[in-house]
């Protein structure tokens, strides 16, 4: 075992159960080192509403500079119903949405896997959603989201009327299904790209522009389209007929969701939001629960540390390459699942409930199975 060069990692533990998740993380941290020879230099800062309750703003111009300079971030969530009464300009949830935008981080890979030990937790019928493994790319700085016009004027009459414009250009669509390509020829070499091109023109762009690329650069892997509300219904009816799906920022954010509820639970999804390279091959990217701070469980101990410790394992694998190090907590994760051993939202008959803390020290004790 050689000592690694150190990475540069921020933490934005963020609002609500963010920092009690994050501190199970911070333990196989602290394995790593201590038991693979890894080394991290870690920093650590405010955003969302822990930010606006020491500096008045949701992230800071110096947290965004932390964050260019660092290898990775690992973000854990934000949103606290105490600021509800801000502006849209000030609410938590802008942290997030800066962060993207300023380093330019197009593509969130949303990974639906469903763990044997968790079948019978799906609402679905489990021969519907046994051995499941898709991910979900998302564009993600585009779209309606970001699409100008958009705002809220008064019409003559007195009346409102509400704006936002769906845009999308050619190098938008490459990039992020560049991203879905390549990862479709590490996993069962197959993209279906969603669009509406039977009723939106930037669809239609969409599935002209990703037709093309795949001619002209992925001839090898099998590609198909696929109306966004019929891959809604197919995600449900379905959903292991997929490998790769690759979208824009609204139906992406909705089918995300969808198919993480085929899981059983948001608690147990991580995700990655990753940008293009720069010279020196130095990618950004943030690492991310697709869960929310969940505010009203906060300081409880009761959150599921494992959607957190999922996203670090994604880090490991796409930022860092390690690979045997994310596979090692992927695994760690599975055995105590397989043991039985639930949080308080995946609890079922027979198992037995733990704490955050309880199944974060499970899975270092699982790490210590493996290593030895």
């Amino acid at each position: 075992m050689t000592s690694q060069p150190a990475k540069k990692l921020l933490i934005l533990p963020g609002d609500g159960i963010g920092p009690e998740v994050m501190q199970e993380v911070r333990h196989i941290i602290a394995w790593l080192e201590a038991k693979r020879g890894l080394s991290f230099a870690i920093t650590e800062d405010l955003v969302g509403g822990a930010s606006l309750a020491q500096y008045g703003e949701p992230i800071r111009d110096d947290v965004i500079e932390q964050a260019r300079a660092a290898d990775a971030v690992l973000f854990g969530s934000v949103g606290d119903p105490r600021w509800n009464h801000v502006g849209f300009e000030k609410r938590p949830e802008l942290a997030i949405l800066k962060l993207r935008q300023e380093l330019a981080l197009f593509a969130n890979l949303r990974p639906a896997k469903v763990f044997d030990a968790l079948v019978d937790a799906s609402t679905l019928k489990p021969d519907v959603v046994r051995g499941l493994d898709i991910m979900i790319v998302r564009e993600t700085v585009g779209g309606i989201y970001f699409g100008n016009p958009r705002g809220i004027e008064t019409l003559a009459d007195g009346s409102k009327r509400g704006i936002n414009t769906e845009v999308y250009t050619t190098s938008e669509i490459e990039r992020v299904a560049r991203v879905a390509f390549d990862l479709a020829r590490k996993r069962s070499n197959r993209v279906c790209s969603v669009e509406k091109c039977n009723v939106m023109e930037s669809g239609l762009l969409w599935k002209e522009v990703v037709t093309d690329l795949h001619a002209r650069e992925y001839a090898d892997v099998e590609l198909t389209h696929m109306l966004a509300d019929n891959c809604a219904m197919q995600l449900v009816r379905n959903p292991r007929q997929f490998d790769v799906l690759v979208t824009g920022n609204l139906f992406g954010d909705l089918l995300s969701d969808l198919a993480s509820m085929l899981t059983g639970s948001l608690g147990m999804l991580p995700s990655a939001t990753l940008g293009a390279a720069d010279s020196a091959g130095k990618c950004p990217a943030l690492y991310e629960p697709i869960h929310g701070s969940a505010p009203d469980i906060a300081g409880q101990g009761i959150a599921n540390p494992i959607a957190q410790i999922l996203s670090f394992a994604m880090l490991l694998r796409y930022s860092f390459d390690y690979q045997a190090e994310a596979q090692l907590i992927e695994e760690a994760v599975a055995a105590v699942l397989a043991n039985g051993l639930r949080t308080a939202e995946i609890m079922s008959e027979g198992k037995t409930r733990v704490s955050t803390s309880e199944m974060g020290a499970a899975i270092v004790n699982e790490l210590d199975k493996a290593q030895a």
